[in-house]
């Protein structure tokens, strides 16, 4: 297919961008004033909505630097604050000039109160903590002002300690009450039999872990962080004022993106996502190991990681993510123990064997099913990839025309193409796929900063697949599965079939080496810096940018009431719009609208999702609450509670269809010598029949079947 993109926008996804503008010549011997010099000027340059570097810009880097160093301020002091505070109109001023006294300030002291601190959290650890006693801790940092004086500042501490240690506590207290269960399966394994405690030893036992843990933390990370790892999140305070995908990176968190980028690591398999100081499980990677353990999923939090050659489990709340990644990561066959609070409020430790784990899974796969003497195919497409050195090669759009093509060989009567949690990938491929539906036309508007606006057309007018079509969508269907979603729902082409919207992201960034950036370089890797450079549009001429693509049919998920899409993040760009493209909407004979309503209709009479609806409200009270009891009758009585109420969901697991989904024939044959490929669909099959969702798009493709004949003959006989 010939295709008329303009080379200036070929990646959607992440591509590292030449630095045409550049004409000044960057010269510093310190090599922190010159990264200020080299990143501030990209960024003023460069993106796409550059930021006026003023007064109130000022005070955002201001906030957000001292959230991101102190965000349960629990280090500085109210005194330190007023110091610091005579700078918050003054960054502005600072960066013009590469001047970093502010970072320098705030670096030295926090290296001073992190000393301090040290020493309060040990001498409370030293003392026994009174469970008995009525009172709260408020974990809402936002709502609280930083303290006064040490004796405030080590009360903060004690309270957040005592939180923290209810959970070894309560822990211990179950072991001492099954001790006679734990003991007899000690006797069998032959390994050493758990001790019989006093309480009063229970609870000098639970502080000692406590106490184990935080040095851990302190010791092999905080201590380990140097003075370049803190500037990098002092750049990062003022790369995201400008928006959200606007980043610097560090050369050793540039090297860890090239290898995430080559598409193997050793580990447990699975993204994790940093939020409010939380380790969350945002992606599995199908085939890795955690995926084929079944107990890990997404949106899990893990809070401790133990090693396989250790005795002691490092608590992660708070910790970097970079950090946690190398808790977790390890050489293949060693084992790691994760210890995670499960989305429905429970709290687990899982053992998962590391191996290499392969991302190819993020390959378009299908299958089919038989249902009402119909035969539906499923397409998956877990991102939209491209190998940019040999795009004839791989790519998506190749991909999925190939199984398009073997499911219409097989009698295929409508098509689900799966974009749920598909973050995205090459523009190139979105727009070639777009084009197997439609029969010519334009696929996605693209608009530089003061340049005007690209549109990206399909010009073949053949087809691949004509007749019905369902996408299915989520929260995580992000960038260029919005792009394909919206073309399909601008044309009338397919049925939109997910959460109330798409993530909402609408823009595009490119990668700048900001070694490229200084001529006879003697600082050393200076690393590189991610830029937003484009905003796309819908061919109606609107953005995807915060509302995402509503669905045409709105399903609840468990993420329906969690907020996690652009509009929640921090200075998000504007939702905006230009003029329509030409285009014309598809002639196929499909009642959209009637079969949109019937879908409605069941949706609103289903249990299942009146269940998971119920389910994701509970799951968003909970993250909700930010004041716990620190009196052990009461935690306890709280956590017996949630769990009560978390056991009422359990149904949501046990949902079954009637249907059975297979392997193309080609497939099949494979599974003969790959017996890791036929556990891959085995599973994804199994996971398929109790999709309450896909079950529904195969209601809808039935709908759209039965009404194209009805509408075709009107046609006709008008």
């Amino acid at each position: 297919m010939k295709r008329n993109y303009n080379m200036l926008i070929l990646l959607l996804l992440l591509a590292f961008a030449s630095c045409s503008f550049t004409s000044k010549t960057f010269e510093d011997p310190d090599k922190d004033k010159l990264l200020v010099q080299v990143v501030t000027y990209v960024l003023e340059r460069g993106h796409f909505d550059p930021k006026t570097m003023d007064d109130a810009f000022s005070e955002a880097v201001y906030t957000e630097y001292l959230d991101q160093i102190d965000p349960l301020k629990q280090y500085f002091y109210k005194s330190d604050i007023e110091e610091f505070e005579k700078f918050k109109t003054q960054l502005d001023d600072q960066l013009r000039v590469s001047d970093i006294s502010f970072f320098n300030l705030t670096y030295e002291r926090l290296m001073t109160r992190i000393s301090e601190a040290k020493e309060i959290y040990k001498a409370i650890l030293n003392e026994p903590f009174d469970y008995s006693k009525n009172e709260n801790y408020n974990a809402d940092y936002d709502s609280i002002d930083f303290v006064k004086n040490k004796r405030a500042l080590t009360d903060r501490w004690r309270q957040r300690l005592k939180y923290t240690n209810l959970a070894n506590y309560d822990d211990l207290i179950e072991e001492q009450e099954n001790l006679e269960e734990l003991n007899a399966q000690a006797d069998s394994l032959q390994t050493e039999p758990i001790a019989k405690k006093t309480m009063k030893e229970v609870e000098e036992a639970a502080r000692k872990e406590t106490l184990k843990t935080i040095n851990v933390y302190y010791n092999d990370y905080i201590d380990d962080m140097d003075r370049d790892d803190w500037f990098v999140l002092y750049l990062n305070a003022v790369a995201q004022q400008f928006d959200p995908h606007t980043t610097y990176f560090a050369p050793q968190d540039k090297e860890a993106f090239n290898q995430d980028m080559a598409g193997k690591l050793e580990g447990i398999g699975a993204r994790l996502q940093k939020r409010d100081n939380n380790t969350k499980i945002l992606e599995l990677i199908s085939g890795g190991p955690a995926w084929r353990g079944k107990e890990l999923e997404v949106g899990d939090i893990i809070v401790k990681v133990r090693q396989e050659d250790e005795k002691e489990a490092v608590t992660i709340t708070g910790m970097r993510i970079d950090d946690a990644i190398k808790l977790i990561k390890g050489p293949k066959g060693t084992n790691v123990y994760l210890t995670v609070k499960k989305v429905d409020g429970s709290t687990k430790i899982i053992k998962i064997t590391r191996d290499v784990v392969e991302i190819e899974e993020t390959h378009a796969k299908s299958a089919f099913v038989d249902k009402d003497g119909k035969r539906f195919g499923i397409i998956n497409l877990p991102k939209f990839y491209a190998d940019f050195e040999d795009y004839e090669k791989l790519n998506a759009a190749s991909d999925v025309k190939r199984e398009i093509i073997r499911l219409k060989e097989l009698g295929m009567e409508g098509l689900v193409l799966d974009l749920r949690n598909n973050g995205g990938g090459s523009l190139q491929t979105v727009v070639e796929m777009a084009g197997f539906f439609i029969k010519s036309g334009p696929v996605v508007q693209v608009r530089s900063t003061e340049a005007p606006k690209e549109i990206l057309n399909d010009t073949d007018k053949s087809i691949v697949w004509d007749g019905p079509l369902v996408i299915l969508v989520n929260e995580f269907s992000a960038s260029a599965s919005e792009i394909l979603a919206a073309a399909m729902q601008d044309y009338k082409r397919a049925i939109i079939i997910g959460s109330k919207q798409t993530y909402g992201k609408g823009t595009v960034q490119s990668f700048y080496d900001l070694n490229r950036m200084v001529k006879n370089n003697k600082e050393g890797d200076l690393g590189a810096l991610k830029v937003t450079r484009q905003k796309y549009y819908r061919i109606n001429g609107g953005s995807v940018q915060l509302e995402g693509v509503k669905s045409d049919v709105i399903v609840p998920d468990r993420f329906s009431y969690i907020d996690i899409g652009e509009k929640d993040q921090k200075n998000p760009l504007s939702w905006d719009e230009i003029d329509a493209a030409d285009y014309e909407v598809w002639d196929g004979y499909f009642d959209y609208d009637t079969t949109i309503e019937m879908s409605k209709s069941r949706m609103q009479n289903n249990p299942q999702l009146q269940l998971i609806s119920e389910n994701a409200k509970w799951v968003r009270e909970r993250m909700d609450e930010k004041v716990y009891p620190l009196n052990y009758a009461d935690y306890k009585m709280r956590l017996e509670t949630n769990e009560k109420q978390s056991k009422t969901f359990d149904k949501i697991a046990e949902y079954k269809t009637n249907l059975t989904y297979k392997s193309l024939p080609y497939e099949a044959r494979l599974f003969e010598t790959d017996t890791v490929l036929k556990d891959k669909r085995e599973r994804w099959h199994e996971s398929l029949s109790k999709d309450v969702y896909v079950e529904e798009a195969l209601h809808v493709l039935k709908d759209l079947k039965a009404s194209h004949a009805v509408k075709k003959l009107a046609n006709v006989k008008e």
